[in-house]
């Protein structure tokens, strides 16, 4: 798996990773970690960006319920097909102790989104056999956050 890092403190709040605009046609599921019902987080345009471009998408946060119109999983372990990608929206500290359980779902992809980057959270995703890429997963679609307004 090609590595993909941007710098997030040279091109904002959601960098776009290098070349790799398009490249995701045969990966069809997605699952957000971290995402949010309020349509202001990143972590919901996330889940509204992949909704447009095709993806089918498994939310996950845990207090359940739905995110746009979406049912929302408690864990990934609770998602009941494979997945091409995982995109973590969560703080490193929390992320950190999610990595287990992304491992264990082994996506063919595994986004750190601004934010939920940390050098511990890289560490132990690599040593756990992930291949972290530091980029935002809306960017990587070939669209970007400000199109999905509040």
């Amino acid at each position: 798996m090609e590595r993909r890092v941007a710098l997030f403190s040279e091109a904002g709040p959601c960098p776009p990773p290098d070349d790799t605009k398009g490249r995701h046609v045969e990966e069809k599921t997605v699952a957000i970690v971290g995402a949010s019902a309020d349509r202001s987080k990143y972590s919901n345009k996330s889940v509204r960006a992949h909704l447009k471009q095709g993806w089918e998408v498994y939310p996950v946060n845990p207090r359940g319920g739905e995110i746009e119109g979406l049912k929302v999983y408690t864990s990934l372990a609770e998602i009941p097909v494979g997945l091409d990608r995982v995109t973590l929206y969560l703080p490193a500290s929390i992320g950190v102790k999610m990595l287990p359980a992304i491992a264990a779902a082994k996506p063919a992809e595994f986004f750190v989104n601004p934010g939920a980057e940390s050098d511990e959270l890289v560490a132990e995703a690599q040593r756990l056999g992930l291949d972290p890429i530091l980029a935002c997963s809306i960017v990587d679609l070939g669209t970007k956050p400000a199109e999905f307004a509040d």
